[in-house]
């Protein structure tokens, strides 16, 4: 049996061809897979910095089919909060002249813009109308009851006013933030005078109870 060697015959006998000679002279030719990543790498940590270092381009650079007209929508936007806003402000102005809020026609309730404060305010509106019609039969130790939860709940509202109020006077507010707290601020200004209004006629109950 032949000795094997690096060198073969081809599928025509004619010539040889030594493996060993082939595969170095490609090896010679090849770079290290190792460095060769390495260098992307360098070459695109290098692009990064370039870009990074650019300046940014202005809108006008760009061709007229990227610019997009939002100037108009936020202004739309701006208008549209600046007449919820007033529509607020005249409410609560309106609020500060009422003394019953349950003796107001349905025409003249406080017109909120945030739905759960709608839904809040017909719930409380019902819930302080009964309370009322109850006192007029209630026991003096059920009114005397109700006086101190009343009372307790009036310093919850009234912290919570004062809490919107200063966030209002900062002035850092967007619109909408100002709007939605400005609904709040009614909403809390709603519930204080519904309160008071309760407050003040178990006062009286409780001390012509007591006579």
């Amino acid at each position: 049996m032949d000795n094997l060697t690096p060198e073969m015959e081809n599928e025509n006998g004619s010539e040889t061809v030594n493996f060993v000679e082939e595969v170095n002279e490609v090896e010679a030719g090849v770079t290290n897979p190792i460095e060769a990543a390495g260098s992307e790498v360098e070459n695109s940590e290098n692009v990064t910095q370039e870009t990074l270092a650019e300046e940014p381009k202005a809108v006008d650079d760009y061709p007229e089919q990227f610019h997009v007209a939002a100037v108009p929508f936020v202004e739309e936007e701006l208008a549209i909060f600046d007449e919820e806003i007033t529509a607020i402000d005249e409410d609560l102005k309106k609020l500060d002249e009422v003394d019953n809020i349950l003796s107001l026609k349905e025409s003249e309730y406080p017109v909120f813009t945030l739905a759960k404060n709608k839904a809040r305010f017909l719930r409380m509106l019902s819930w302080y109308k009964g309370k009322e019609e109850w006192l007029d039969v209630a026991p003096l130790s059920g009114a005397s009851k109700l006086f101190k939860q009343q009372s307790k709940e009036l310093e919850g509202i009234r912290s919570n006013k004062l809490d919107y109020e200063m966030e209002l006077e900062t002035g850092t507010l967007t619109p909408s933030q100002r709007s939605y707290r400005k609904d709040e601020l009614k909403m809390c200004k709603v519930h204080e005078k519904m309160a008071v209004h309760l407050i003040s006629r178990m006062q009286i109950k409780i001390k012509s109870g007591r006579r």
